[in-house]
């Protein structure tokens, strides 16, 4: 039996509700999917799914796209433009899937979220998930009190819950614990309450309402506790300067930067700026709560990634490994990120943090494809490669629809993450995309 706990002096009181859904209804029938060497179904396992930014729809779209509308072949000219301006090889260049609006030539993204909530159900049906994770940005592309006339609750009813009832209706005790992305904090912190409060209300959904928490599974000694990040408010907190790419796909140098104006300062929104310290309250939090945790497995996750080769995200990623690495150095077996809409696996020694750990790598898990797709920038992966000895760039897959399932096998002491896709015909089959395995960090 699966058990789950919230820490009460972390999270709320509120109560976890079991669903009442009792349709049986028949989906698209799964493709075949192989088992693992080390079974996902064995009973000391504790297995779950892993996703990210799934909460966007065409139904929902930026508002630059309302008032600068494009039609298929200009948005495809626009991508490529900025491809070029981000010194990506055009050899490599590719586009997500395109939607025109019905009776208009207006294009936009195809969102996969339907899609891979049904992948998902059809992969549970042939293996086991206890629970999921959802990794952020949840609600495109302002977040909950967006000023767009449209109303909040059928907003979220929209893009969080309809992309899953195949998984709740086919397992309704399927819970699904959640963290804000930078895009739930775009319109207001009373956006990122709206959020909370409907979570509260949903008999499948959690989330504490300072947004970040922990919680455990499993039976003591064989279990994992979880320990969910609000990065976005631990970013708002920190001066970040968006440095440009070289043509060789290399960082400029920050005070070559600083000097010669190139690059933004990544200001954060009057409303998401920390109050009374609040970030600095959370990063106090997970040192002491890694450090006291006396579960088998420790498993950080939150929106923002450490290391990525999106092309875009890296600044960020340079400030976020400063708050967070020496904690998770020392005590986590994994971080786990969306953020960046492609699949990816890295690892970080931990030589900059822990010099001298005897300590496994740690593995960083990518998993934001729910619903939109990026390129990767191969340029910046191979000059990260010899720039940073500590990082590792393990398997990447871009412009997919996916997610990621990860088995904590408690037999082996091995971390298993099983990366799958679905095609752009939006059938939701699964298509199994990378297989991995790691040892336990923390013995």
């Amino acid at each position: 039996m699966m058990i789950f706990t919230l820490r009460p002096s972390i999270t709320s009181s509120l109560a976890l509700l079991c669903s009442a859904l009792l349709l049986a209804c028949s989906h698209n029938a799964p493709t075949n999917v192989s088992q693992p060497a080390e079974s996902a179904n064995n009973a000391n396992n504790i297995a779950f799914l892993a996703f990210g930014d799934g909460g966007y729809h065409v139904d929902y779209p930026k508002k630059k796209h309302i008032e600068n509308p494009k039609t298929r072949a200009e948005f495809i000219a626009a991508e490529k433009a900025d491809w070029q301006e981000e010194h990506r090889p055009m050899s490599e260049f590719n586009h997500a899937p395109l939607y025109v609006y019905p009776g208009t030539q207006i294009a936009t993204e195809l969102g996969g979220a339907a899609a891979v909530g049904q992948a998902m159900a059809n992969l549970c049906k042939q293996r086991s998930c206890d629970f999921g994770v959802q990794l952020g940005d949840n609600v495109y592309p302002d977040g909950a009190d967006a000023n767009d006339g449209k109303d909040d609750q059928k907003r979220m009813d929209d893009l969080i819950l309809k992309p899953l009832l195949p998984l709740f209706q086919q397992q309704p005790d399927f819970m699904v614990y959640s963290a804000l992305g930078n895009h739930d904090w775009k319109s207001s912190r009373k956006g990122v309450a709206l959020q909370t409060a409907w979570m509260a209300q949903q008999a499948n959904f959690y989330m504490s309402e300072q947004g970040y928490y922990q919680y455990k599974v499993g039976q003591p000694g064989q279990d994992v506790e979880f320990f969910v990040l609000d990065t976005n408010m631990l970013l708002a907190g920190q001066t970040i300067y968006e440095t440009p790419l070289n043509p060789d796909g290399s960082e400029v140098d920050l005070e070559h930067a600083l000097r010669h104006n190139k690059g933004e300062y990544d200001n954060a929104e009057p409303h998401e700026n920390p109050v009374n310290g609040e970030d600095k309250i959370q990063l106090a939090w997970l040192t002491t709560a890694l450090a006291q945790s006396n579960a088998k497995w420790k498993i950080v996750y939150g929106h923002h990634i450490l290391w990525s080769i999106g092309g875009t995200k890296y600044s960020e990623g340079h400030v976020l490994r400063k708050l967070i690495m020496p904690a998770l150095c020392q005590y986590a077996d994994a971080y786990i990120a969306g953020h960046e809409h492609d699949l990816e696996l890295l690892t970080d020694d931990c030589s900059r943090y822990t010099p001298n750990s005897k300590k496994p790598p740690l593995p960083l898990i990518i998993s934001g494809a729910a619903s939109k797709m990026r390129g990767k920038h191969s340029l910046l992966a191979a000059y990260q490669e010899k720039r940073y000895p500590e990082y590792e760039l393990i398997w990447a897959k871009d412009f997919v629809w996916g997610f990621a399932h990860i088995t904590l096998n408690n037999d082996t002491n091995r971390l298993n993450v099983d990366y799958f896709t679905t095609p752009t015909d939006q059938s939701g089959q699964v298509e199994p995309a990378g297989q991995f395995s790691f040892k336990r960090r923390n013995n």
